[in-house]
């Protein structure tokens, strides 16, 4: 084999390329089950409403052509079954252009969806998804070797979302640097899943050494991906392991999955035999073809490295940043800041005709986010629940919360369907509420005594109005968020 070429990377591949086909399967199942509601036609951000002012050089999209829900519905379903394709091993079959214009495919059908999705969608495991689904159409099929230059480009992306990561933190908030970010971090997280409670009871000094854990894995461990091996397989390892960490004591949708595939794909196949026992085929080198869009792939990319790298090196980082419409070579980063106090904004309905100290008012319980102290942090992750999420965003702050809260919340007043599948339970199965309310509630886990006498996972205290009550016949397109008190 040539130097164009890494025989010795063909497990390594398989396996990234089946982990990432199963992220795309998740992200369009995800938008199939939740576009209608959020994003249609009658969704609380509706798309043809977004590209009305956006014009398609700042959000390149299908959508900008024509919008429908079947359309969506369409898009959706294609990039289901391309994505199940690839993981059948169809796609590996085929010739390498075949195999380019299918994960290009998923890639321009997620694109168009990520760039309408508004809020929903902003988050950075979107770009991440699409970049590293840009850079795997050019990894070629299952008979053809893994070209270099690509392998190379995948630990330069493992590099900047790891070390990016690593640095926000570094350059942010005071806990980070005296240890103790992971004393709050497991209770305040977006999304607590079912280990996080006793993550958060852990030693002080244990959480600590979490903290320089993370900053060695983040900081440290990523310039090892750029050398020989097998420093480069321990490297990825050690990404493997730490997100695997991750993934039991938080839900961050796929974030900590793909960075695991991205990790993989750096092993290599002399420590992935050990694991995965497959034995390659007989493979052939890249065509001329194939090796020229190899080598204008690796120019591209350099080129658009210019301002992620740029990023990296200023004092004014960027977190979860695109620098152009198509998301190719992001930059990236989370939790430079971590709060201290967890609140939940609680949506309430009563079907009372008039309110008075005595009403009886029920809660709207979501799939995801915290409600109902006694029930224990659920495990969703890698499937991503975007409203859920956006709750715990605008508990942080109403401005989280503008353009789309008051039409949630007269969506229950309507006893829209399509919203009411968002949620776990509709306290008003019958008939709609009369009035709904959304309040805040300072939400903190319960201590090791006080699960054991009560069972409640949470403990939490009233904090303040987010939304004063709305009557089903009086609803005003004045009614705002209220600032928290």
């Amino acid at each position: 084999m040539s130097w164009f070429s890494a025989p010795g990377y063909w497990l390594s591949r398989l396996v990234f390329e089946r982990a990432l086909a199963l992220t795309y399967l998740l992200a369009f199942v995800a938008a199939r089950n939740q576009f209608r509601p959020l994003l249609g036609t009658r969704g609380l951000l509706p798309i043809p409403r977004f590209v009305a002012v956006v014009p398609f050089g700042r959000a390149p999209s299908i959508f900008q052509w024509r919008y429908s829900d079947r359309l969506f519905a369409v898009v959706a379903w294609t990039g289901v079954a391309g994505s199940v394709a690839v993981l059948a091993g169809v796609v590996d079959a085929s010739p390498w252009w075949c195999s380019v214009l299918v994960w290009l495919l998923l890639w321009a059908l997620y694109l168009s969806i990520v760039n309408v999705g508004q809020l929903w969608y902003g988050f950075g495991w979107e770009s991440l998804l699409l970049e590293a689904g840009f850079i795997a159409a050019f990894l070629g099929p299952a008979r053809t070797a893994p070209p270099v230059l690509v392998l190379w480009l995948l630990r330069w992306l493992l590099f900047r979302l790891e070390f990016g990561a690593g640095l926000i933190k570094l350059r942010g908030d005071p806990c980070w640097r005296d240890l103790t970010c992971l004393y709050y971090h497991h209770e305040t997280q977006p999304m607590p899943n079912p280990l996080s409670w006793r993550f958060h009871h852990l030693a002080k000094p244990l959480h600590r050494i979490e903290v320089a854990a993370n900053h060695f894995a983040q900081l440290v461990v990523p310039w090892g991906l750029f050398l020989p091996q097998p420093v480069a397989g321990v490297a990825a390892l050690i990404v493997v392991v730490t997100q695997a960490w991750l993934v039991t004591s938080g839900n961050f949708a796929w974030l900590n999955f793909l960075t695991i595939a991205l990790a993989v794909s750096v092993l290599g196949d002399g420590l992935l035999r050990h694991v995965v026992h497959v034995s390659p085929p007989v493979l052939h080198e890249p065509s001329a073809p194939f090796a020229v869009l190899v080598v204008c792939l690796t120019v591209v990319v350099v080129v658009l490295s210019r301002q992620p790298a740029a990023n990296l090196v200023s004092r004014r980082q960027a977190m979860n940043r695109s620098f152009n419409a198509w998301h190719l070579v992001n930059t990236y980063g989370a939790f430079g800041s971590v709060t201290r106090d967890r609140h939940e904004i609680v949506v309430e309905g009563t079907d009372a005709t008039t309110l008075d100290g005595a009403t009886e008012w029920r809660e709207y319980e979501f799939k995801g986010k915290p409600g109902d102290v006694h029930r224990r942090p659920p495990q969703f992750a890698p499937y991503h629940l975007r409203l859920d999420w956006l709750m715990w965003f605008a508990a942080l702050s109403p401005s989280y919360a503008e353009g789309w809260f008051v039409p949630f919340l007269r969506k229950l007043l309507a006893g829209d369907d399509a919203t009411l599948k968002l949620l776990r339970h509709n306290p008003f199965p019958d008939e709609p509420p009369t009035y709904v309310r959304a309040r805040f509630y300072r939400y903190r886990f319960t201590t090791r005594d006080e699960r054991k006498a009560t069972g409640a996972f949470w403990h939490r205290t009233y904090a303040g109005e987010f939304v004063r009550p709305m009557r089903r016949d009086l609803v005003r397109d004045t009614t705002v968020p209220q600032d928290r008190t």
